[in-house]
């Protein structure tokens, strides 16, 4: 499955829980866009942390997402190399894994921009 299908897939689940919890997800997208939106740091800063975060929890699905809003947020496949070089740092062998997830979903995702 290409990252674009699991990105599409993960959206579907998303919706159905909108359904099944609306008031609990509203919530939850209620402090993503207060975390987001508010603070010190640009939206590109904080993507480089959350997609960070992603690879060493080992969450593809937030991986895949991180990685389409770093590249909306203006990031660079160079910073995305920094990003997982401190993954590997920081999560060892796991996080370079995941950080191999990451490059893959940029490349394809970069690829069909075209």
């Amino acid at each position: 499955m290409s990252y674009k299908d699991k990105i599409d897939s993960m959206r579907g689940e998303l919706r159905a829980m909108n359904k099944l919890i609306p008031e609990q997800m509203r919530g939850f997208s209620a402090m993503e866009k207060a975390v987001t939106d508010g603070g010190v740091l640009d939206k590109k800063q904080k993507e480089w942390i959350a997609l960070g975060m992603a690879m060493v929890t080992r969450c593809e699905p937030c991986i895949n997402f991180h990685v389409a809003a770093l590249m909306r947020a203006g990031g660079t496949r160079e910073e995305l190399g920094d990003i997982c070089a401190m993954a590997i740092q920081m999560g060892g062998g796991p996080g370079m894994m995941y950080a191999g997830h990451a490059l893959a979903c940029w490349d394809e995702l970069a690829a069909a921009q075209g």
